[in-house]
């Protein structure tokens, strides 16, 4: 780790703030309906009561720009004043997955007016806060690209153009953190990208070469942003600043086959994946998101947590574990009730019912990293 922690507190909550629309047309704002842009003050409040002094959260592009070049934050400013006054410490997402219905992702406006709303935003920040600001330009470049570019699952609803809209992300991520550096030159910007395994069936040995190169495929945007590959689009390593990995319980799966439960022979043990993610990239890291649905969620976060402190162990970096999503939501399809967070719906009145379980297990948690950091203190002392 740093010599100075990067964040406030070393467990995080995250606020889901995705904010795009579904091929249905319908357009989502999970800040909207965790309520957590209502209850903001109380949410932080509620982070805390339980030891946790930073959060994720986004801004919504949509509701900032609805002319081009001309910006609303009204949207965003009682969550920026809410920060200020709990003293909670905010990662915020410029783009987490959604922009003005207006805009063409593919054509060089989006990157003019992304480049536009990063020094925009940079700016209210840094008159809001005299704290260091940590942005994320662009959440999940691989997923958007898979998803928007491949899948046409969600906007920009493309088929079979997913490498050319990462390549417009990377460069979007590269314009807005030179934007963020020119007016606040000790920003700090996190690239956030979800960690997978991918391995070939027994039966299916001819496999393993197409599954390797599919699990490679992972740090494409973060080697594009570096300039190791496609150096045309103006990657260089200081644009890796702060890595964060999201892990779930989906993201390891045999090629073309079904997910990989951890007791699976060939299931990679998260602490070897953190690992690898350090050894490729020397930078620090976080883990940005992780989580599950259910009664699942204390056991989950045990198995991550484990894993976490191993690789730590073994000298790999890393600056703290967010609980994502914090707050219980609609699912994207179906409006489904998704009990995955810490707390669930808000009431009338804004307070929340707390999954004790997974309340439990953080502190737990939170007492064993803490025995591990004054065990780690007291060894360096005595070899001084």
């Amino acid at each position: 780790m740093e010599d100075k922690p990067l964040f406030q507190s070393f467990f995080m909550g995250g606020f889901e703030c995705s904010s795009h629309r579904l091929r249905s047309g319908k357009r989502l704002d999970l800040l909207a309906s965790t309520q957590h842009d209502k209850y903001v003050v109380q949410d932080y409040q509620r982070l805390q009561e339980q030891g946790i002094y930073t959060a994720r959260s986004g801004i919504r592009w949509r509701l900032i720009e609805t002319k081009p070049y001309h910006y609303d934050f009204s949207s965003v400013c009682p969550m920026l004043k809410a920060a200020r006054d709990t003293g909670i410490q905010v990662i915020w997402d410029l783009y987490h997955y959604g922009c003005p219905d207006d805009l063409d992702i593919f054509s060089p406006e989006f990157i003019y007016r992304f480049r536009s709303l990063a020094a925009a935003f940079t700016r209210l920040l840094i008159n809001e806060s005299d704290t260091v600001p940590f942005l994320s330009p662009i959440n999940e470049i691989s997923f958007v690209s898979w998803a928007g570019g491949d899948e046409g699952y969600l906007n920009p609803f493309a088929v079979d153009r997913g490498l050319e809209l990462k390549m417009q992300l990377v460069r979007a991520t590269i314009e807005g953190s030179e934007a963020i550096w020119q007016i606040a030159p000790h920003a700090r910007i996190t690239i956030i990208e979800p960690v997978i395994n991918i391995v070939a069936n027994l039966k299916r040995p001819q496999d393993r070469v197409q599954a390797e190169a599919y699990r490679l495929a992972q740090y494409q945007g973060w080697d594009m942003l570096t300039g190791r590959i496609y150096p045309e689009l103006g990657g260089q390593e200081k644009y890796l600043d702060i890595i964060g990995v999201n892990y779930y319980p989906i993201n390891q799966w045999i090629h073309e086959g079904p997910t990989l439960r951890r007791s699976h022979p060939m299931y990679k043990p998260f602490r070897n994946m953190l690992a690898e993610v350090y050894e490729r990239y020397h930078r620090p890291l976080f883990i940005a998101e992780t989580g599950t649905e259910d009664r699942r969620r204390p056991e989950w976060f045990n198995y991550v947590c484990g894993e976490t402190r191993a690789a730590i162990q073994a000298g790999v970096p890393v600056e703290g574990i967010c609980l994502y999503p914090i707050l219980n939501h609609p699912g994207w399809d179906n409006d489904r009730h998704c009990c995955n967070g810490l707390w669930d719906y808000a009431d009338e009145n804004g307070e929340r019912e707390i999954y004790e379980p997974l309340a439990r297990e953080l502190q737990y948690q939170q007492k064993l990293f803490r025995q591990a950091e004054l065990e780690y203190l007291n060894f360096s002392y005595s070899n001084l």
